[in-house]
């Protein structure tokens, strides 16, 4: 089973993958942020993707996802699995935790965008379940393995969580994030919602693996959000990702149940 895999800031390439070639490839939505790796790992054939364009040159308002995710179709994916960085919403989930959603809520502007219908063809889908479950439990269990296994590392895996997503690039206002937090939501984010309905509609399974990389800017005992915070951040949370996603697909199961 092909899966793919959406590098978000700070993650543009898959450690320890053998490179077979570099795809570009032409969608009705025009082209997907970059050419797809496709490389092995371990006995999986993997389809990498950074969703910002190596080099990180497209803001969150300008990724294709539409071109992204018809793309990983066309390429066969089944399974995805995306890295973005989030702002905590809540005083328990702390910078360089690690959330799984499994819930969204959108707050943009871009519906048209995060949908293949229209252009006189109309769908809708349920969506009351966004993310796959049997990935969230791979993940999760994968993610505490890492961990466990890394010395001095305290972070923790948030099996759920409702994950805000905003269009930036601009981070919240304070009266913003405190509504959100009003609201009961955990993270806030700019990426993953688009990729989470074009998945659905695909029929590939998604889930995001979202890094806390701050506390937006709700807490005002501390620092307003910055992007030197970010980036400190952003280079801790990325390692760890890369090791949680070697180790899982190195034990990937090979067919999907969900």
């Amino acid at each position: 089973m092909k899966i793919g895999i959406i590098g978000g800031s700070g993650l543009y390439a898959l450690d320890g993958a053998k490179v077979k070639a570099q795809k570009t490839v032409k969608t009705p939505f025009g082209m997907p942020s970059d050419p797809y790796t496709i490389c092995k790992f371990g006995g999986e054939e993997v389809c990498f993707l950074p969703r910002h364009g190596k080099g990180h040159r497209l803001l969150p308002s300008e990724i294709n996802h539409r071109a992204n995710i018809f793309g990983f179709k066309k390429l066969g994916v089944e399974r995805v699995v995306s890295v973005s960085a989030v702002g905590s919403l809540k005083e328990q989930l702390r910078p360089r935790d690690i959330v799984l959603p499994d819930q969204y809520f959108d707050r943009t502007k871009q519906s048209l965008a995060h949908t293949f219908f229209g252009r006189g063809i109309v769908g809708h889908v349920s969506f009351a379940e966004p993310a796959c479950s049997e990935l969230r439990r791979e993940l999760a269990d994968t993610a505490r393995r890492v961990i466990g296994k890394t010395q001095g590392l305290d972070a923790k895996v948030n099996t759920s969580g409702t994950y805000v997503s905003m269009e930036g690039p601009a981070f919240s206002t304070r009266a913003e994030s405190n509504f959100y937090r009003s609201c009961g939501f955990d993270v806030i984010g700019m990426t993953s919602l688009g990729e989470a309905k074009l998945c659905r509609e695909a029929g590939i399974c998604y889930q995001a693996m979202a890094m806390v990389t701050d506390y937006d800017c709700w807490r005002e005992s501390e620092e307003s959000v910055t992007v030197e915070m970010i980036i400190g951040n952003l280079v801790a949370n990325t390692g760890l990702a890369k090791a949680i996603l070697s180790d899982w697909l190195s034990h990937v199961s090979a067919v999907r149940k969900c």
